[in-house]
């Protein structure tokens, strides 16, 4: 992964592809190399759907290896939901295969001429762009029944729906699974929205030819391959939790805790959490003849998520992820796996985040647009937002915009971008990272709920101030790094609890890219990469003030344990002090 692929969508004469070597990037990978080229290159004060925008797609630095977990891929750029620098982060192929073919990046820049929309094909033989009336206004299922064919299973699809075309602020992209659908998101703030913005509609990476990308050191290399693979098969979590009941495993676990925001974060516990749990939704995957054990990538050894068939044993979509079941079924108040894998499935097709849109349907709710646990009026709302009407526009720019249209003071939201399924009362360490995070609202940004409940890496009470501004701010330096290396993020169970787990990683790197890292040097790698997202934030405006939740949290106290975001101003600063 020596080259940067450049696409000037604004060339005289119709997007123009350079090929350029990695320069000043060199030795960045991921969020890292997504961060710096957006710190480096976008003028923080530019509109996020102008041309000064850039949006970048990076797989990590051990994506195209044969390393267990590392396929992620990254997508960075000035975020139109928060104003700020944006990493969305995905499973599927699309890392594997564009680290294969040679890329450290793909560039999207400039200014489209017209209207017109392009496909992207990249190989082995080099990079074109073409314009396709044909896929106007398609949805990534569409899109997967017009180009499979030519990425089949050796490639991958990068692409948006309806939504990203339209250019709303919570439109994700699209990355194809081993199967070909797209059903892998970077979801979190409106990265398909720059995409629409910049007209390229798909991305088709045929993978024929593309090779392993080889280590510098091959036999240390495969030797801290193997005790990677042994460490995340011992780990209660990555050995066993996830791989028998996916991510959903945490429904009953967090409602229990009375963290479950549910209806629109009114409280901490939803009396229908059982009927949307890990554990049935397995056992209802299984029934169905669908599968609860499943990887979205090859190379996926934990397997977490899985596929959800119909009654009648039809596919509808992947596995619901726990932030999905809940965003759209106890935020919302939905008790019905089947709607919501339902309202999953168009999340996918039209390109939209699960997260925000789960958050917005229940701030619509609230605001009486349909009542708390009307599954169908759910779905009828994603079909507006996949068409775009007024109201389907109001709904598709995000839970903050929502909120601020019908009036209502109740968004979960920092820096515009909408809360995930951990309410910050009730698991305070991960109210620090929604608050302090440079992304806006992200529970992968500082992964609290780890330690404030599951007890990895250590024991800090959820209901206590004391020690979360640490804890956050350590979570966050390391995720910086992890995110960098494109290794899925729950490889963190294993890494924080299984010093050995950690040195397999580190070997990994070095291994690869002949380095001589330590811990030391991968926390100052993940410091190096918030001081890149920190310094665009600073000069696109944001002020320590920008660091917190809104004022209802603290003032609001959550049931059942009736307790509020106590956590103060000056305990926050400190994080990134």
């Amino acid at each position: 992964m020596d080259k940067i692929l450049r696409i000037d969508v604004g060339a005289s004469g119709g997007p123009r592809v350079t090929i350029a070597d990695m320069g000043d990037y060199a030795g960045l990978g991921g969020r890292g190399l997504t961060s710096a080229i957006v710190n480096a290159e976008v003028p923080a004060d530019c509109h996020p759907l102008g041309p000064e925008n850039k949006l970048v797609i990076a797989p990590g630095l051990l994506s195209g290896t044969s390393a267990a977990m590392a396929g992620r891929i990254s997508v960075g750029c000035k975020s139109p939901l928060t104003n700020g620098i944006k990493e969305a982060n995905s499973g599927g192929q699309g890392g594997q295969v564009l680290a294969r073919l040679g890329y450290a990046a793909i560039v999207i820049e400039g200014g489209r001429q017209g209207d017109e929309l392009y496909v992207l094909r990249v190989s082995k033989d080099g990079a074109t762009v073409t314009a396709d009336e044909s896929v106007r206004m398609a949805t990534n299922y569409q899109l997967m029944e017009k180009f499979q064919p030519e990425y089949g299973s050796k490639g991958a699809m990068i692409s948006i729906g309806t939504a990203g075309e339209m250019r709303l602020s919570a439109a994700s992209i699209a990355v194809s699974d081993v199967e070909g659908r797209p059903t892998r998101h970077a979801g979190r703030g409106g990265v398909g929205a720059v995409m629409g913005s910049k007209g390229i509609k798909a991305i088709v990476l045929d993978g024929t030819g593309a090779e392993v990308h080889k280590p510098a050191h091959p036999e240390a290399f495969k030797a801290a391959r193997k005790e990677w693979a042994k460490g995340l098969a011992k780990h209660p979590v990555t050995g066993q939790g996830l791989p028998a009941y996916g991510t959903n495993v945490l429904t009953n676990v967090i409602n229990e805790a009375g963290a479950y925001p549910t209806r629109n974060f009114s409280t901490g516990q939803f009396e229908g959490a059982s009927k949307i749990s890990g554990e049935t939704q397995a056992a209802l995957e299984v029934e169905r003849g669908g599968t609860a054990t499943h990887g979205c990538q090859r190379g996926c050894v934990i397997k977490c998520s899985g596929s959800f068939n119909s009654k009648e044993g039809l596919f509808v979509t992947k596995q619901p992820e726990y932030e999905t079941v809940w965003s759209h079924g106890g935020n919302c108040a939905i008790d019905d796996l089947d709607i919501i894998a339902e309202i999953d499935r168009l999340d996918d097709d039209y390109g939209l985040d699960t997260i925000e849109m789960g958050a917005t349907i229940a701030v619509a709710m609230e605001a009486g647009v349909i009542p708390f646990g009307d599954g169908q009026g759910a779905i009828n709302l994603m079909h507006e937002v996949g068409k775009g009407t007024p109201l389907g526009r109001i709904l598709g720019s995000g839970a903050a915009v929502t909120a601020r249209a019908f009036g209502l003071e109740h968004a979960p939201v920092v820096k515009g971008q909408a809360m995930p399924a951990y309410d910050p009362r009730a698991i305070k360490g991960i109210g620090v990272t929604y608050a302090t995070s440079t992304m806006g609202a992200d529970h992968t940004a500082g992964y609290a709920v780890a330690t404030n409940i599951m007890k990895v890496g250590g024991d800090v009470d959820p209901l206590a101030v004391e020690g979360q501004a640490e804890l956050s701010k350590n979570l966050q330096i390391a995720t910086a790094a992890v995110d960098s290396t494109g290794m899925c993020l729950f490889v963190a169970f294993a890494v924080l609890d299984q010093p050995e787990t950690f040195q397999a990683l580190v070997d990994l790197l070095n291994a690869c890219y002949d380095w001589d890292l330590d811990a030391d040097g991968v926390a100052a790698f993940g410091k190096k990469v918030l001081s890149f997202e920190r310094d665009f934030n600073a000069r696109a405006g944001f002020t320590p003030a920008d660091d917190r939740l809104p004022s209802y949290f603290k003032r609001e106290p959550l049931a059942p344990h009736n307790v509020v975001f106590d956590i103060s101003d000056e305990e926050l600063d400190t994080v990134f002090a």
